[in-house]
């Protein structure tokens, strides 16, 4: 899960990392009533920052500097429904000006390749990591078992060649980094920039977190920083019925089980599909390696609410999840559909593989529900799919 700038700042200032003072408004009011809060306060300026999960909100327009509350008001004005990137902004920092001496850039993230944490500091902040030369950036691998510490954190600013004012300041904004990007199960922490203030103050100017969402069942308080409202229904829906499922843009609604399966199923069903129009699979949809009945109903009600489905291929291999529990799921989810008013009235295709395959195929025979069609090999299933999402195009 990203968080939005306002939230990593604030997470950050429970950890005791300095960052400027500010709140978040939804409405130019909003951001004109904070503005002469920070003005009352001392602020000889202010930002009014768009908060949107991607980056470039600078160059789109989206961080704008103003010298009175009238004029942070006509830029959140501005800067509110602006779309940056493919992003709308739904809200805006507002925040006192900092008087920047220099910037720097920092960050902890995860390093899969090497199995391990890693540090890059450098003394060129504010722009785009990837515009740094390689050789003005210190890459400091951090063991997960020896962390970071106050004299490590001041090796790793020296070694991003931060200059010797900073030093002190930068060690301990890196060391209490580290309390964030471990203590919150954290994939990257970033600060772009980190700033030398004009006073000699070292602050987190900006804030970036991705948090690891396999590590949310010990994260109770990461429930409340979700962007519910920007959520896909369908994801939010699967999300409550504890599925693991992606909305595609396709028409060949996807349910197997197991990870592999279902991303091969996906590959298998693009090709097959720029046969017929260039059909395309409509979602992923994992129901695990020791689904229920319940689940496969759950799963297939989950799919079929999807208006641009025009097939569904199920497709699975029986494992630990037997097959005849997949047609038991298969039957429940029509009944339970229909039991709402909602007959089922797109096709399925089943390809049933494995542990009880035959009493499944059986199941689903004597069941004889309307639209569904057997097909045995995972290529033909996923030609067929394709083919019948084509007819309801």
């Amino acid at each position: 899960m990203d968080l939005f700038e306002h939230q990593a700042k604030e997470l950050f200032a429970e950890y005791g990392v300095p960052v400027p003072t500010g709140k978040v408004a939804h409405t130019p009011q909003e951001a004109r009533d904070i503005a002469a809060e920070l003005f009352a306060a001392g602020s000889s300026k202010v930002v009014v920052k768009a908060q949107v999960k991607t980056g470039g909100r600078g160059k789109a327009g989206g961080v704008k500097l103003a010298d009175s509350a009238d004029e942070a008001e006509q830029l959140a004005t501005q800067i509110l429904g602006m779309d940056i990137k493919g992003h709308t902004v739904h809200k805006v920092l507002v925040e006192e000006g900092s008087a920047i001496a220099q910037e720097y850039y920092f960050s902890f993230l995860l390093d899969r390749a090497n199995r391990t944490f890693l540090s890059i500091c450098s003394v060129e902040g504010g722009v785009e990591i990837e515009e740094v030369p390689h050789d003005r950036l210190a890459m400091v691998p951090v063991s997960p078992l020896d962390g970071i510490d106050r004299a490590r954190a001041r090796e790793i600013a020296e070694k991003g060649r931060l200059p010797q004012e900073a030093l002190d300041g930068a060690a301990e904004l890196i060391e209490r980094l580290w309390a964030v990007f471990t203590d919150e199960d954290a994939s990257l922490v970033e600060v772009n920039p980190m700033i030398l203030t004009a006073d000699g103050q070292v602050k987190a100017l900006d804030g970036k977190v991705s948090l690891d969402d396999n590590a949310s069942f010990r994260q109770d308080d990461h429930e409340k920083l979700e962007d519910k409202a920007a959520a896909d229904p369908l994801e939010a829906a699967a999300k409550a019925k504890d599925l693991n499922y992606v909305k595609l843009d396709g028409s060949v609604g996807i349910i197997g089980n197991g990870a592999g399966l279902v991303m091969s199923t996906l590959d298998v069903v693009a090709y097959a599909g720029e046969r017929f129009d260039g059909q395309k699979p409509a979602n992923f949809l994992d129901i695990g390696g020791g689904a229920s009945a319940e689940v496969m109903a759950n799963g297939l009600e989950i799919v079929l609410s999807d208006a641009d489905v025009k097939s569904v291929f199920v497709n699975v291999f029986g494992g630990i999840t037997a097959c005849d529990a997949v047609a038991n799921g298969i039957v429940a989810a029509y009944k339970l559909l229909a039991d709402r008013g909602e007959a089922v009235d797109r096709p399925l295709v089943v390809r049933l593989d494995g542990n009880n395959a035959e009493l499944g195929r059986k199941i689903l025979n004597d069941a004889a529900l309307p639209g569904v069609q057997q097909v045995d090999t995972m290529d033909d299933a996923a030609e067929r799919a394709a083919e019948l999402a084509a007819a309801g195009a």
